[in-house]
């Protein structure tokens, strides 16, 4: 899936081998728009979004992947399941983007709240110092983190799923380097990148430290509490830093703070083959394509009013 500046495309090769096209503009409600632009809120304003709209494109992967593993139906049962789809419309959009949300915020929660019980089961009463508390329940969760990653990593639905991670990354630095989209000039770049969510889930370990240990608490009840509470800021805060860290990852020195979330990367992309790299490839090139289609659009309509259009209304 890619992200462009007016539409979202994800690329499924079906089992034809034919590759379709989930493509969904991008259009935003004005109250979305401004809370995007207030530092702290906007990260979590980002990943709430990106949740929703991931999970709808998972979905399509998901149904697509069904049908074609699907005995073939006849005509009249075909047109009906068409229907049927076609019915679905809003309705279907958000239910799947709720559920997305509430998976993230559910998942959030279970891995915040998990390490502080471990911790405070192991060492509750071993020591009184609660920072020391804080960095054993951060060491806990950054190893519950790799395990976790590390085991659904070797299924192998998760593992094409990481081979498509790392082919979207290797598409997006070829594109960067500009660099002609090929099968063969694609796989020489990195499967690792800078902007990667797998970045900003390093980040909420190592600063959730760092922001926890600012509060003092006394019993589990409090530190529970505060973790709920206080979770909010460390989003904020790990999307901010995690948009400093790019800023300056070309300048010496500086660039080693994203290195962290690059080596987590190592777990949650994978090398990918050269068919997985062409559906990265086309997904890219039909946003791209979509994207300039509905700016000239845009402008072909505001120069024949004489005002601002937004493109993605166009």
């Amino acid at each position: 899936m890619f992200g462009g500046k007016h539409v979202n495309v994800t690329a499924v090769r079906r089992k034809n081998q034919e590759i379709t096209f989930l493509e969904v503009p991008r259009s935003e409600k004005s109250w979305v728009v401004k809370l995007r632009k207030i530092p702290l809120l906007r990260g979590l304003v980002s990943i709430i979004d990106a949740s929703a709209k991931g999970s709808k494109h998972l979905n399509y992967s998901a149904e697509a992947y069904a049908e074609d593993e699907t005995e073939p139906e006849e005509p009249a049962k075909q047109k009906k399941h068409k229907e049927k789809e076609e019915g679905w419309g809003l309705g279907m959009i958000l239910g799947v983007a709720v559920m997305g949300i509430l998976s993230f915020l559910v998942g959030k929660i279970i891995f915040t709240l998990v390490p502080v019980f471990v911790e405070d089961f192991l060492f509750g009463n071993a020591f009184k110092n609660y920072v020391l508390h804080n960095l054993i329940e951060g060491a806990i969760k950054l190893v519950l983190l790799l395990v976790y990653l590390w085991v659904i990593s070797q299924t192998p639905v998760i593992k094409r799923l990481f081979q498509y991670h790392g082919a979207e990354h290797k598409v997006i630095s070829a594109f960067e380097a500009g660099d002609e989209l090929t099968v063969e000039n694609v796989q020489k770049h990195s499967r690792l990148h800078y902007r990667c969510g797998s970045s900003f889930m390093m980040l909420t370990i190592v600063l959730g430290v760092i922001i926890y240990s600012i509060v003092p608490w006394d019993t589990l009840v409090e530190r529970i509490v505060q973790r709920l509470i206080l979770l909010p800021l460390v989003i904020g805060v790990s999307f901010e830093v995690l948009k400093g860290t790019n800023a300056v990852r070309e300048l010496p020195v500086l660039r080693y703070l994203g290195y962290p979330g690059l080596w987590l990367q190592l777990l949650t992309t994978k090398e990918p083959k050269d068919d997985q790299v062409e559906v990265s490839i086309a997904s890219f090139n039909r946003m791209r394509e979509l994207d300039a289609a509905i700016e000239a659009k845009g402008y072909q309509q505001s120069s024949v009013t004489g005002g601002i259009l937004d493109p993605a209304k166009g």
